[in-house]
């Protein structure tokens, strides 16, 4: 009767195991199936283009906003970031998914009121999100285009994911994300430039198909052009080894352009140090590991920085955010070539209420 009992005991933890294992490998075979990278050198769609034409001497201004896929309140902590308190203490972030769709809301009107105000002539944006389970399925790229219907657009994913089932308690889902790049003046055409990211077997699932967006516009009374790039480089990136490679293929890129004699402005999300802002901000926090730093050293000649760090553009986000206590940094603005002249540049303020990023905005002329 005892061994007879423990058989049917083994019996059912080894189809309890069994099953697990089957449902695992059914996972991973899923995942790998819906994985896949966007082709590189992909010519975009330029939706509602514009007839102006960008002109010499004349100022114009542009902004870049990563938006957090309308997440990032100040009480929300994204799961996937790790930090370490001044006395030691070790935190890390809870949640997968915004608070609600009515906070989602709440944070896309908000950047879409603070940008508004800047009245840009060229806006760049991170982490629109399209449909994804982490946003309610909020369509922010829909939200920016409503309210920017004047401009040109140019929408590309960078992050395009099968369901994530982690945090169990409360998984990330499905991701449909991207960057958009908006010109009230004509836009010649837009490509998309794959960075290189990393592909080892898990990683590769929960970073983005990272990419630049490079977009051409004609300047009147020349035979050069106004070449923008939209990026976002990676940021879960241990020792700064793939952000190396994709900052040497962009520098590859805006050399080649300044090299035809066109005038370039790189700008977006950059996920590195930009205004030597390491220690700039009064924090509660250690610097964390992710924090690279980019300086002069690593940009080609003739390209600088028109950055500030009056105000820092990102907060850490492992802790809900209050001012003076999260680590920030400045890792949003804009590299420009020499050939342009930079009037002025500001980051805003928001005390991060509708993101974890500020929005960086430089106003410029081509010379």
């Amino acid at each position: 009767m005892v061994k007879k009992t423990f058989k049917i005991i083994a019996i059912v933890l080894a189809c309890i195991i069994g099953l697990i294992v089957l449902t695992l490998g059914g996972y991973v075979i899923y995942l790998s199936a819906t994985y896949y990278r966007i082709e590189d050198n992909l010519n975009l769609e330029i939706s509602n283009n514009n007839e102006y034409s960008i002109s010499l001497n004349t100022e114009y201004k542009i902004s870049t906003y990563n938006i957090g896929f309308g997440a990032y309140n100040h009480n929300f902590t994204f799961f996937m970031d790790t930090g370490k308190m001044k006395d030691g203490t070790l935190k890390t972030g809870t949640e997968s998914r915004a608070e609600s769709k009515d906070a989602v809301l709440e944070s896309t009107n908000g950047v879409i009121s603070t940008i508004n105000a800047l009245n840009a002539d060229f806006m760049f944006f991170q982490e629109v999100d399209t449909s994804s389970h982490r946003s309610y399925f909020v369509n922010q790229y829909d939200m920016l285009k409503e309210n920017f219907s004047s401009y040109a657009n140019i929408f590309t994913s960078n992050f395009h994911s099968g369901y994530l089932f982690y945090p169990l308690t409360k998984p990330h889902g499905t991701v449909n994300s991207g960057i958009v790049t908006f010109s009230k003046y004509n836009v010649s055409s837009s490509v998309r430039k794959s960075f290189p990211v990393d592909t080892s077997f898990i990683n590769k699932f929960f970073d983005l198909d990272r990419c630049f967006i490079i977009s051409r516009l004609e300047i009147e009374g020349s035979d050069k052009e106004l070449v923008l790039i939209n990026l976002h480089m990676s940021a879960y990136d241990e020792g700064g080894v793939i952000r190396a490679q994709q900052l040497a293929l962009l520098n590859e890129v805006i050399e080649e352009e300044y090299n035809k004699g066109n005038y370039v402005i790189a700008g977006g999300d950059w996920n590195h140090d930009i205004a030597d802002s390491l220690n700039t901000f009064p924090t509660e926090q250690e610097v964390p590991e992710w924090v690279n730093v980019i300086t002069k050293e690593d940009i080609p000649e003739h390209f600088i920085f028109a950055t500030t760090k009056l105000v820092p553009t990102c907060r850490a986000a492992e802790i809900p955010y209050e001012k003076d206590v999260n680590y920030t940094v400045v890792i949003d603005g804009f590299l420009v070539s020499d050939n342009i002249e930079i009037v002025s540049s500001e980051n805003i303020d928001t005390d991060f209420e509708y993101s974890d990023h500020n929005p960086a905005v430089i106003t410029f002329k081509l010379k």
